[in-house]
């Protein structure tokens, strides 16, 4: 069983590896936080992930990702199997925040939102994921995942503004802008 998840582990780096090959990534090096590129305050612990548009704030805990372009149900799928190999290597939980207010277009069919949330419910971790939408289309997308993981371990809430997603993750509203 340890083979198991150590090979799935193992494949997933692989993928994502190669994910990231393919996508330039506009993130900043360690040793470029509070060197001038960010505001030295808002750089202070953040740490580029692998994955595209992805910082890791460890003092509180959170992941936040900004995409920007087309979420499709491709993309969504690597997108949840970079959460899950996070999770697998986090020592402890950690909340989420989704800013998708830099998307074009949702291409996901309702289908593949319920197939996510159903692989999503397993989780036994409690975290939080706070999803920012400021266009309508985008909104009612994140606010039907929301409805979709009710009673779930991943407490899911859709905002339509940055600081209700704040309060609620309890992080200042400095932490949830992009650090580009």
């Amino acid at each position: 069983m340890a083979t198991d998840a150590a090979n799935k582990s193992g494949a997933i780096k692989r993928r994502l590896k190669k994910i990231t090959a393919q996508t330039k990534l506009n993130v900043l090096p360690y040793e470029y936080a509070g060197k001038g590129g960010l505001d030295n305050e808002a750089a202070a612990g953040i740490y580029p992930k692998a994955f595209p548009r992805t910082w890791f704030h460890p003092r509180w805990h959170l992941l936040t990702w900004y995409p920007r372009g087309v979420l499709n149900e491709a993309f969504a799928d690597q997108v949840i199997e970079f959460i899950q190999m996070e999770e697998s290597i986090q020592e402890a939980p950690f909340d989420r925040y989704a800013d998708l207010s830099g998307l074009t277009h949702i291409r996901i069919g309702i289908d593949h939102l319920i197939h996510t949330a159903r692989r999503r419910r397993k989780v036994k971790q409690p975290a939080k994921s706070a999803l920012f939408a400021d266009n309508p289309m985008t909104f009612g997308v994140a606010h039907s995942y929301e409805l979709l993981m009710s009673d779930a371990m991943i407490e899911v809430r859709a905002f339509k503004e940055r600081r209700a997603a704040a309060q609620w993750l309890e992080v200042p509203l400095k932490t949830l802008e992009c650090p580009l």
